[in-house]
């Protein structure tokens, strides 16, 4: 039986939600293991006059536990 364990975690990108969720999760490799998934909660964007300046997402991290 494998037990899994979720994390939450926000990262932006001046290019794209997909750009932040592969952001995210590059980064989250570096300390946490086995991730198996990633499911994206919200998204959001920052505007700047009439430009959308950032992305924004809020995802949770699934990964398994050794």
């Amino acid at each position: 039986m494998a037990v899994m364990k979720v994390i939450e975690v926000l990262a932006n990108s001046e290019k794209s939600w997909e750009d932040a969720t592969n952001k995210a999760v590059k980064q989250a490799a570096k300390s946490v293991k086995n991730i198996k998934s990633v499911f994206v909660q919200s998204q959001s964007a920052v505007v700047n006059g009439d430009d959308v300046t950032e992305f924004r997402v809020n995802l949770k991290i699934t990964f398994e536990v050794n």
